[in-house]
């Protein structure tokens, strides 16, 4: 019997992959079968998968542990930050900046250039500053702002990595595997899922998929997680 959550599934497309010429011999285990060339995944492998990473999550969550979103390209991006905000935890969903892991003592650097630039009125060299300079620091602190504000107060390495994308996320991926980070990946029919710690087969290109996903890792974290006050 089909239960309600494959129902759901189902109904946001998770199960479409790519075209069966771009798939990664090592997802054949979650191929369902194939359909006017695009491969079908097993939905039961899905929720298996699902559960598996959400328990990880939640365990992590119930010991006041770190978890960082990651999802860059346009389709993940708000549901990113979205996940994110709503369990209290960390998120980059603009553009990955190499070193954001592996080298965080140049990303701490960014982060005081942008508290810098956010309390420039305040300094004495301000009044001083012509306009073109002052439009150019305004960009360079927008700038930061898209890339930094979701990490700005993570203070260290996240305890684990939650990725929308094996693909796309790739830099990301390697840096946690470096510092032996544990990753969740939402992991679609074109990378090779062997590559993560925790794949979750899945559509990582439909808005929809992405957010049904994201919405019951977040559900089960906000489960565990501890109650402030």
């Amino acid at each position: 019997m089909i239960n309600e959550l494959i129902t759901e599934m189902v109904e946001a497309g998770v199960h479409f992959g790519h075209q069966t010429r771009k798939w990664h011999p090592n997802m054949k285990k979650y191929i369902l079968t194939q359909k006017n060339g695009i491969h079908i995944i097993n939905l039961e492998e899905t929720e298996k998968c699902l559960d598996q990473a959400a328990k990880f999550l939640g365990e992590l969550a119930a010991k006041n542990k770190k978890i960082l979103f990651v999802g860059c390209k346009r389709q993940a991006q708000e549901a990113v930050k979205e996940a994110a905000e709503a369990t209290g935890q960390f998120y980059v969903n603009f553009r990955w900046l190499g070193g954001m892991l592996t080298n965080m003592s140049t990303i701490k650097k960014s982060i005081a250039r942008l508290e810098y630039l956010e309390n420039l009125s305040n300094q004495p060299e301000y009044k001083s500053m012509s306009k073109k300079e002052l439009a150019a620091l305004s960009r360079e602190r927008e700038k930061l702002l898209r890339n930094l504000q979701g990490i700005r107060n993570m203070g260290g390495a996240p305890d684990a990595l939650v990725a929308i994308g094996a693909d796309h996320e790739d830099i990301a991926i390697r840096e946690a595997h470096i510092l032996g980070i544990p990753v969740v990946v939402l992991t679609d029919t074109n990378a090779d899922p062997d590559s993560v710690d925790y794949p979750i087969p899945g559509n990582d290109d439909a808005v929809r998929s992405i957010r049904l996903i994201l919405n019951k890792l977040v559900e089960v974290i906000n489960q565990y997680r501890p109650v402030k006050g």
